[in-house]
């Protein structure tokens, strides 16, 4: 059963731009990159020609002699003379090209010649762009995918369009929801944050509706990652990457989040340990969340890039990351609060990520002045709290009321609570969150 994705609208309208160029589908492993490009091909072309080179290495050399059109399509052909090239319905489909980066190289002479639509996919590619000849900068568009998000959990779910459309308009008109909504979207949401968003494990769920077996895929996916460590982190300490990588659980759970390297070892120093981080960033496995020099406008040249926060970008893996006993009781009770307020900020982040928001925070030095997350409109920055309990929003209330803070004019505060607009501070239920990029669009 294939799930439908929002990828499948950019597709299309990918395929009806008379200008496109050749595709570049980026995004770690497992994130559902091939099925939705393979989906896309089947109801959108006559004829698809699709090379995986991590389970075809034979065309690993089809650019060995050049990269034009003509000499490709000639060698592909030699290998395998079953394909066809009929020209103007032909997707050629290049899979898995971190095992041979240099393919990319070709997608100029694609889109100078247009003869035939390309796609190209693959992961750790922020990794081994430098492999790559000539990276056929503006003859190429690049998208950067993810695991599912919340609504597309919720198509899964089998929620229409329409019904999920009222959690952005219980937002943007301030209307609290009902108590069915309430009740409804809170457990679907719970559910969503202990299975994450891989395919694989969303369609296990949908399919049996248990969590049976469900650890063991995301497990697997978590070994998958490591091994890729292993077979790609060259010139690195790869030890150094795990242990980064492994870490963020046990970084998350505590009171300060900010990444501490001294939690790793004693003696450990943040030059021995950027490259790693900077490594697992650009292999899509890790999220970074930039600390403010101060909290105003613009973002850029405002980040003070010796403080972060990483995070999982799959809040499902960092729940099969915990011990077995903390997740057994994450998918029986759903009490993701007593993890302080870990999880619920992880999701956050996640949401943030796959609406292309930037990841902020603030923490004031000799201060307990420190906000979890900011967004944007045009002219105005905004802070956002995830609350895991009910106590007071003090440093969400200092910055809009300090007139130091010019740019602050409201917040934003996500918890278990109902929409709420008191004037200054707007209160959202968390799984609002994966539409805070459409209620800022609604602020202008």
């Amino acid at each position: 059963m294939y799930l439908k994705r929002k990828i499948d609208d950019f597709l299309l309208a990918w395929k009806a731009d008379p200008e496109r160029n050749p595709l570049l589908i980026k995004g770690a492993r497992q994130v559902g990159k091939t099925e939705s490009i393979k989906q896309f091909a089947d109801h959108n072309y006559s004829n698809c020609v699709y090379i995986n080179f991590a389970l075809e290495k034979k065309y690993m050399t089809i650019a060995d002699e050049g990269y034009d059109v003509d000499t490709v399509i000639k060698h592909i052909s030699l290998i395998n003379p079953q394909f066809g090239f009929p020209e103007k319905d032909t997707l050629i489909v290049f899979d898995e090209i971190q095992e041979y980066p240099d393919i990319a190289t070709t997608l100029k002479s694609f889109k100078l010649d247009g003869r035939f639509d390309v796609i190209c996919s693959g992961s750790m590619l922020g990794i081994n762009h430098k492999k790559i000849h000539s990276n056929s900068v503006g003859y190429k568009t690049d998208h950067e995918m993810y695991s599912m998000d919340f609504e597309e959990f919720l198509w899964a779910k089998g929620y229409s369009d329409e019904q999920i459309k009222e959690i952005p308009g219980h937002m943007i008109d301030n209307r609290p929801f009902s108590s069915t909504e309430m009740s409804v979207f809170k457990a679907l949401f719970l559910d969503y944050c202990v299975l994450g968003g891989m395919p694989a494990v969303v369609s296990r769920y949908i399919n049996t509706g248990l969590f049976t077996g469900i650890p063991d895929i995301q497990a697997q996916i978590r070994l998958d990652y490591e091994e890729d460590v292993r077979k790609y982190a060259e010139g690195l300490d790869q030890t150094k990457i795990l242990s980064v990588y492994r870490s963020i659980p046990a970084q998350l759970a505590k009171e300060n989040k900010k990444y501490q390297f001294n939690k790793i070892a004693p003696n450990a120093r943040s030059r021995e340990y950027s490259g790693c981080i900077e490594w697992l960033i650009d292999a899509g496995v890790v999220s970074e969340c930039n600390c403010l020099m101060y909290p105003e406008l613009p973002f850029k040249g405002n980040a003070d890039m010796s403080k972060f926060k990483l995070y999982y970008p799959d809040t499902g893996l960092l729940v099969s990351a915990l011990d077995d006993e903390a997740q057994e009781d994450l998918r029986s009770n759903k009490n993701l609060g007593v993890y302080k307020g870990a999880l619920y900020e992880n999701f956050v982040a996640e949401a943030f990520l796959k609406q292309g928001l930037g990841l902020y925070y603030y923490k004031k030095e000799n201060s307990t002045l420190e906000e979890d997350f900011f967004v944007r409109t045009g002219n105005e920055l905004i802070p956002v709290e995830v609350k895991s309990n009910d106590h007071a929003s003090r440093s969400l209330s200092a910055l809009i009321k300090n007139e130091k803070y010019s740019d602050i004019k409201r917040g934003i505060k996500l918890g278990d609570l109902n929409t709420c607009n008191s004037g200054s501070i707007i209160s959202f239920p968390y799984f609002c969150a994966f539409m805070i990029k459409e209620y800022l669009r609604s602020l202008g």
